[in-house]
């Protein structure tokens, strides 16, 4: 059997409170800290078999989803530090190891991460529907469409050409305007904040596009601060085409600053 880590805190985790996981958990503690672990197969976790595992969509799928909800309920008492899916450790000896290396990484993280969730936002624009709002507010745009409805066919043709080429500039510039406006209003409500990459939609399993992917870091005193705001940028640009997907609280994968990321198999 191997050790599996799911996540450390820095107090006795209440394991009881996990549905399904309770036989499974325990915790090992070392100099105040507590690693919440499961034992795991070798057959199923050994360097070579979580490789070909990982290929198997609906086994990573059963043990992430376990992963998961093992760090989201220890998080509803206690701040957590947690680990990427399949961190394995040969023994709790080896475990206990890097917690002594990582000791004081671990303490700084726990002490900024106290009191404090993090919510993440996923913007998406139905690009038509901007497109839409846009094309009958601008001025421009609007100017060139007349002209067009009143040119010969070679010269509307060329016109249209044209009114394309705008409408994506102040499109772009719109988004980039919206997104901006977004984030720093909700990072005004944010201890710390960070933008991640955009998903595409095999990903996102969304016809619309992902303009905006960001983390960001709340003391849990102004969440309800931060929801309101992006119930209000839902009603400000609900109408362009923008979608506002806030959910949380998420395990602070975003805003743990360890100096040394924890091989796998150690």
């Amino acid at each position: 059997m191997l050790i599996y880590l799911y996540c450390v805190t820095n107090k006795a985790p209440e394991l009881k409170e996990i549905e399904n996981l309770v036989d499974r958990l325990y915790f090992v503690e070392h100099q105040g800290l507590y690693a919440v672990v499961s034992k795991v197969k070798e057959s199923e976790f050994d360097e070579a078999n979580l490789k070909k595992n990982l290929t198997d969509f609906e086994w990573v799928r059963a043990k992430a989803s376990i992963h998961e909800k093992a760090i989201e309920g220890v998080m509803k008492n206690a701040c957590v530090i947690p680990f990427k899916f399949g961190t394995i450790f040969k023994t709790e000896d080896n475990l206990k190891t890097m917690l002594e290396e990582h000791l004081q990484d671990f303490q700084e993280n726990l002490k900024n991460l106290e009191d404090k969730e993090e919510w993440g936002l996923k913007l998406y624009c139905d690009m038509e529907k901007l497109k839409s709002a846009i094309g009958q507010e601008e001025a421009e745009i609007l100017k060139m469409e007349k002209e067009i409805n009143s040119s010969s066919s070679g010269k509307a043709y060329l016109l249209k050409k044209k009114k394309e080429k705008l409408l994506d500039i102040v499109v772009n510039k719109k988004l980039n305007k919206f997104s901006q406006d977004s984030f720093e209003r909700l990072s005004k409500h944010s201890i710390q904040t960070r933008i991640n990459k955009l998903l595409p939609k095999e990903v996102t399993e969304r016809k619309d596009d992902m303009v905006l992917n960001a983390a960001f870091l709340v003391d849990k005193e102004e969440v309800g601060s931060f929801i309101r705001v992006t119930e209000l940028l839902t009603t400000t640009y609900g109408e362009s085409g923008l979608f506002f997907d806030c959910t949380g609280p998420w395990p602070p994968y975003n805003f743990c600053n360890l100096s040394k990321e924890k091989p796998q198999n150690g």
